[in-house]
């Protein structure tokens, strides 16, 4: 089986830093909860992560540096992109497939049914192979005309199975294209006259953690643009990557915080808003679900989220928590909630009373809980 080099780049740092850590696949695999026979997989090159969160909690359990996790993460991004683009060859070959398939089988029931139509001819009075009454000395009588009514229908059939096959084929290349282009987005490649600076050549297919560019740059204004409170410095830090990642939940699209081809798209088509509810208006409207403890749940809120509804943390286990009181992926499955749902500041001051409620104590908060009652904590932002 022949490895995208993307993929081999990407395997060939996870096996730099199987090889670092000394332990066997199956030690790792006991460390990082993933099975044996994945994690082969992973490190030859032959099946690549659909979430990076394992992909992280492979590489922290073997030891990896900040720099290599960056590093990691943008490997990664690149060879699901090139899988990607692997998957949307083998859906087109399949297309292309079925429609040779559908132009073969009404040629076949053509050719079926003109034979079926010379059958018929042959069998009514005068036709090929019938007897011929005997007329010797007679004139010889005008030829019958073929019936007008089986040429036209034969003419009609004929019409109708070509626009079946015409049907057919625009049916396959639209769904082909509407799977691979969102709604109201143009072409995604880097044809000439492309005035969206993330497609031109001077981009890369994927920009994702650590880069120090113009185009994370592009991001950056693409985003402000649309309301988020961010940055436009051109590196692509830690707030780069929860602006991205609340981006693509609100536009949904795969939170996979890397801005690839679909993300590019949603930057420029999308009119999707973030907006979100100032820090004044967060502080009140806690206070007012939590009137028992509006101090107390206020200072919680600002010690996981600095009060931004649209604030993501991941975990090392490739979960994430989610906006103000940062609901984590095992409680909104609980709370029957999604990501989308979580960062809507409404909803995530009442999942957080749900939560208090069950014994009327901020026990899901035990370090912002300690910290709240030792001193009065005040907002401060969030490293970029």
């Amino acid at each position: 089986m022949s490895v995208c080099p993307e993929t081999e780049r990407f395997a060939a740092l996870l096996r730099a830093l199987k090889s670092r850590s000394g332990m066997s696949y199956e030690a790792l695999a006991r460390k990082s909860g993933l099975a044996g026979s994945t994690l082969h997989r992973y490190c030859r090159g032959t099946s690549v992560p659909q979430d990076y969160g394992s992909v992280h909690r492979l590489a922290t359990v073997c030891g990896a540096t900040p720099e290599e996790l960056r590093t990691l993460h943008r490997l990664w991004a690149l060879a699901d992109a090139a899988r990607t683009a692997t998957a949307g060859a083998e859906e087109e070959a399949a297309a292309a497939e079925a429609r040779q398939e559908a132009r073969q089988e009404a040629e076949q029931a053509e050719e079926a049914k003109e034979a079926e139509d010379e059958e018929e001819e042959k069998a009514e009075p005068g036709g090929e192979g019938q007897a011929v009454p005997d007329t010797a000395g007679e004139p010889d009588p005008e030829p019958a005309p073929r019936p007008a009514g089986r040429s036209r229908r034969r003419r009609l059939r004929t019409s109708v199975v070509t626009a079946a096959i015409l049907a057919a084929l625009s049916v396959s290349a639209w769904a082909l294209y509407s799977a691979r282009t969102p709604s109201g987005s143009g072409g995604g490649g880097r044809g000439s006259g492309d005035d969206r600076p993330l497609f031109s050549a001077n981009c890369p297919p994927v920009i994702a953690m650590g880069e120090h560019d113009e185009c994370v740059k592009e991001v950056q204004r693409l985003l402000h643009a649309k309301g988020a409170d961010i940055g436009v410095d051109g590196s692509f830090g830690p707030q780069t990557l929860r602006r991205v990642t609340a981006f693509q939940v609100l536009a949904g699209i795969q939170p996979n915080g890397v801005v690839e081809e679909p993300t590019k798209k949603a930057l420029y088509a999308s009119r999707v808003r973030m907006s979100v509810w100032s820090q004044e208006k967060v502080r009140q409207r806690v206070r007012e679900v939590f009137p028992e403890v509006p101090d107390k749940a206020v200072a919680i809120a600002d010690c996981q989220s600095f009060l931004d509804p649209l604030h993501i943390l991941p975990n090392t286990n490739g979960t994430r928590n989610w906006g103000l009181f940062q609901i984590s992926d095992a409680r909104l499955r609980e709370l029957g909630g999604t990501p989308r749902q979580a960062l809507d500041p409404e909803w995530n001051i009442q999942a957080a009373r749900r939560l208090w409620s069950r014994d009327r104590d901020f026990g899901d908060w035990p370090h912002c809980a300690r910290a709240a009652e030792a001193t009065p904590l005040t907002a401060t932002r969030p490293p970029r």
